[in-house]
């Protein structure tokens, strides 16, 4: 059937497995999600269904949005995203649709989960990018900077990829191949091993690995 579900990262936390050795995990609260939109090689040119996460309270949209929704005959939802799916399982996912944590993953699964990574605003190349920096004794005069950038005969100029000081952070990032060490259906509960991107309360997208 599908692929993947959206979620929303709670935090993280340690278990033990068999051996007795600590597993870092993190807790993500994955579904239930409704299905919005099919799309079928035929109209738009490839094959994915579109999600919307529900959650709790009400949920506005703009008026675009509310046409959207309204064409599918569910709530409106603030977040989503779109999956795969096989081409032979179409006829099982339909408009309207709930779809919950258990339906798509099981435990020992391999998943990808992709998120935006937290802000660190405008940083410096010493936390952006670890520079070591100059010494800290007093006269120096060189503490935090990135030291020289450039040559001034050739080529003049500062090569392309230079590590500068910058925005740090607020990136899309995918992290592949976590496990799913736990599932708690009644709380549509993923407990994956590992760190995923994002801050507390960010949306997620899960994806199952293909074995």
């Amino acid at each position: 059937m599908l692929n993947g579900l959206i979620g929303r990262k709670l935090g993280m936390t340690q278990l033990f497995n068999e051996e007795g050795s600590v597993v870092p995990v993190t807790v993500i609260q994955v579904g239930p999600c409704l299905v919005v939109q099919k799309k079928t090689l035929e109209k738009e040119g490839y094959s994915a269904v579109q999600l919307g996460l529900v959650e709790p309270g009400k949920t506005t949209a703009k008026k675009p949005m509310l046409g959207h929704f309204k064409k599918a005959n569910v709530s409106p939802t603030r977040v989503l995203k779109e999956f795969g799916f096989s081409e032979t399982d179409e006829s099982e996912v339909k408009i309207g649709d709930q779809v919950l944590v258990q339906d798509v993953f099981q435990l020992n699964d391999r998943v990808d989960i992709s998120g935006t990574t937290k802000g660190r605003g405008f940083q410096g190349v010493m936390k952006r990018h670890g520079f070591s920096g100059g010494k800290a004794t007093h006269g120096s005069m060189f503490h935090r900077a990135p030291g020289s950038i450039g040559q001034s005969a050739y080529p003049s100029r500062v090569w392309p990829g230079q590590k500068l000081p910058g925005r740090m952070g607020n990136k899309f990032v995918c992290v592949r191949n976590l496990r799913v060490i736990e599932i708690d259906e009644e709380k549509n509960l993923l407990i994956v091993s590992g760190a995923v991107p994002g801050s507390r309360g960010s949306s997620l997208k899960v994806t199952k690995v293909k074995i």
